[in-house]
């Protein structure tokens, strides 16, 4: 329970936890941080860190010792260098990491040889039990080290896991091996673990167990190598987000541009912006005029115009003019770090789920240990000789080792996780299945996900009189000049309709449109007040048109040339094809879709009605979106959330299931749980369904692993575990196990092309 915060100042400082296996293990140290006076923490299991409140002044040195006696290990967090690269990050090095992969290729090496020798007969030459011997004790001891150490410090702290499983279960078949080559008769030259079919009664010296603690040593080290693995980019996303901003920027000094590196960059500096370059930092234009992209942080679709006194922000992108910005802020102050702590908020926030082995571990092994002491206990007791009492109880802990529950998750996910690769959907671990069957609540965000993100020409209105193809053509020859993005949408469509002529005298007039001689006409193409300078006026009728589109959020452009308004063309962001079957498809799950996006309302409900939404949050910025998303789940809902923008990063870490378009950014992807490679909003409701699936196949491979170990545990107790019938049992259960993760991969998608 935590203890109550006293009045006053408070420090608020970050650990980063090692050594951690499983959520008891976060749950255990949140229980001995919260007894430390004064101290509320909480630890998360995904990210590998604890947060924690404390009086101001606490030495963080007392807090890491609290962690290092419960038996883990605690650091302060490295302070981020601005100099490195993502590639960088990626190729940091991580001694946990790097020990798993080495016990891991160690274990395969050792462990497939005895493997091989005990299932093959014509393997087994005179003294192939003393080779397995030399091959599997590296294995057992040492590269299952990390099981034996956490199952000791569970057991000093009274808890059970999946790793006092694997320990126990792999020492016990050791030393019964042991025992049975030095001091029993499996060390005699020639001895072959025969065929028999037949259950008797037997002192076990003539059986050796050393491919059980080998293979299962090697199955589960390869589950944790790659969960590990996973787990490593959880941190990803901030440091993604860190390395979107400019790396440097070319700052005004005395009339002077000078190319600096940002972290130089100081409040009240002016520095320039060159069409296309990423705005370096949050400030207010002294001088310019141009659109500037900020859709990775409002969701806006549509540039900004922006001119002399408006703010920017940085890590936006210039799209048209050249810009002198006055830096206001700077470092951790900018809406770019800001955003950074939310995704790193909602991350340390998202609810924990324990993997499905260790709950059932949790139960199983104190049970199992007791039969095992009960069996030795009540052969004792009944007059047996030590040996076969002894034999009987070791059978029970052998029996009981998990070779097919080592598999059971691993495999399921291998499969699963290939079989979504191919339909395009990349699933990131086993604790993102869990909140897969759980959700009642899809949040769409627009921009990328919904729409295709990309301006395009919807409509070409031409006037009474005039030709659409001439009126398309005239003025995509000359919006083809302009780096506008609305101008390259038109252009692009006009291109797609025919080649376009040359453009003279072209002319950019600031905020308001382009002009110039197209095939001998002087044509204006812009705002309607350009047409209006050269005395052009549109029809009611097409200023009604070019009013209405505007109602709807989309963007209209004016066309004249020759002293006459000639139409106009209309540009909006599209709704991609696929999208209205996914939200049918979203429906069918039993899931409720809601759109969420920074665009303003009217642009919202239009996208949502077209594709079957009935509820709808606009003109929200980035906080709002984790706010919001944490209000539906305060209403009870379970909620996943597909986005691909980084405005949508820290929405994405705070959903129960976070589901990122692969043709979005990093950041996004990094922040999810799930990615969809292929960009179709279907993808979603295949991956919700693929994760369902293989979530079901791995809590069934786990029924099925204990349920042959259960029902193989009396034969076991009453002493008739024939290693034969011991050994067909366990590969039965791995077989069964692997078959029933193979029948994944006849998954089939929900899309209908």
């Amino acid at each position: 329970m935590s203890t109550a915060l006293p009045p006053g100042p408070i420090d608020r400082i970050e650990l980063e936890i090692g050594g951690m296996t499983c959520a008891s293990c976060a749950m255990r140290i949140e229980k001995k941080l919260n007894k430390v006076e004064g101290v509320t923490a909480t630890v998360n299991y995904a990210t590998e860190k604890a947060r924690i409140e404390a009086p101001a002044g606490i030495d963080p040195a007392e807090l890491i010792a609290v962690v290092e006696k419960t038996g883990y290990t605690a650091a302060l967090p490295l302070p981020p260098e601005p100099e490195t690269t993502e590639a960088d990050d990626d190729e940091r090095p991580d001694p946990e990491l790097d020990s798993l992969r080495q016990r891991l290729i160690g274990s395969i090496v050792l462990s497939v040889p005895v493997i091989a020798m005990s299932m093959i007969p014509a393997l087994q030459f005179d003294f192939w039990q003393w080779a397995s011997l030399a091959l599997a004790w590296p294995v057992i001891i040492w590269a299952a080290w990390p099981f034996h150490k956490a199952a000791w410090t569970n057991l000093r702290h009274g808890a059970a896991t999946m790793d006092t499983l694997v320990s126990v279960g792999t020492l016990a078949a050791f030393a019964w091996s042991l025992y049975a080559l030095f001091f029993g008769t499996a060390g005699t030259p020639g001895m072959t673990h025969p065929f028999e079919l037949t259950v008797e009664p037997s002192d076990g010296a003539a059986n050796i167990y050393l491919e059980v603690a080998a293979g299962v040593t090697m199955f589960i080290l390869a589950g944790r190598y790659f969960e590990k693995r996973s787990k490593r980019r959880a941190g990803a996303a901030l440091r993604a987000l860190l390395h979107m901003g400019a790396k440097d920027v070319a700052v005004l000094r005395d009339g002077v541009e000078t190319r600096v590196p940002i972290k130089d960059l100081a409040v009240g500096d002016e520095f320039v912006v060159r069409p296309g370059e990423k705005i370096a930092t949050d400030g207010v234009i002294v001088s310019g005029t141009s659109a500037v992209d900020a859709s990775m942080l409002t969701g806006e679709s549509v540039p900004v115009e922006v001119g002399a006194g408006d703010a920017v922000t940085g890590a936006t992108v210039n799209a048209g003019g050249r810009l002198v910005v006055r830096a206001t802020a700077i470092g951790s102050d900018t809406q770019l770090a800001q955003m950074a702590k939310l995704v790193e908020d909602a991350q340390s926030g998202k609810a924990e789920v324990q993997r499905l082995a260790d709950k059932v571990s949790g139960i199983f092994v104190p049970i199992v240990i007791a039969i095992a002491v009960a069996t030795l206990a009540f052969w004792l007791g009944a007059g047996y000789p030590t040996a076969a009492a002894f034999t009987a109880a070791v059978a029970v802990l052998i029996i009981a080792c998990p070779c097919a529950l080592g598999l059971a998750t691993p495999t399921a996910l291998l499969v699963g996780t290939g079989r979504g690769a191919q339909m395009g959907v990349l699933i990131k671990g086993p604790e993102v299945l869990e909140s897969t069957r759980k959700v009642d609540t899809i949040v769409l965000d627009k921009t990328g996900t919904v729409t295709t993100g990309k301006m395009t020409l919807v409509d070409a209105l031409p006037e009474e009189g005039a030709d659409r193809a001439e009126l398309l053509r005239l003025a995509g020859a000359l919006e083809h000049a302009s780096e506008h993005p609305v101008a390259q949408a038109i252009a692009k469509a006009a291109a797609a309709e025919g080649r376009l002529p040359a453009v003279e005298d072209f002319k950019n007039i600031e905020g308001k449109g382009v002009q110039g001689i197209v095939e001998g006409h002087l044509t204006v193409v812009g705002r309607e007040s350009l047409l209006a300078d050269w005395t052009l006026e549109l029809s009611p009728e097409l200023a009604e048109a070019k009013a209405e589109a505007e109602r709807e959020g989309k963007t209209a452009v004016a066309v004249g040339w020759d002293g006459e308004a000639r139409g106009v063309l209309i540009v909006a962001d599209t709704v991609k094809p696929t999208s209205a079957e996914a939200i049918t498809q979203f429906k069918a799950l039993g899931l409720t879709p809601v759109l969420l996006t920074g665009d303003n309302k009217a642009v919202a409900e239009r996208i949502a009605a077209e594709v079957g939404i009935d509820e709808v949050i606009a003109e929200v910025l980035p906080a709002d979106k984790v706010d919001q998303v944490a209000r539906l789940q305060a209403e009870g809902r379970v909620v996943a959330m597909v986005g691909d923008g980084v405005n949508d990063a820290a929405a994405l870490a705070k959903a129960d299931l976070g589901l990122a378009m692969g043709t979005g950014t990093d950041v996004a992807i990094e922040a999810a749980d799930l990615t969809l490679v292929r960009g179709d909003l279907r993808a979603a409701a295949d991956a919700i369904r693929l994760s369902r699936k293989t979530l079901g196949t791995i809590k069934g491979n786990l029924f099925w692993a204990f349920a042959y170990n259960v029902a193989a545990i009396p034969l076991a107790a009453l002493g008739l575990l024939n290693p034969m019938l011991a050994g067909a049992a366990m590969a039965f259960s791995s077989v069964f196990v692997v078959g029933n993760s193979l029948r994944l991969r006849s998954f089939k998608s929900g899309a209908t092309d």
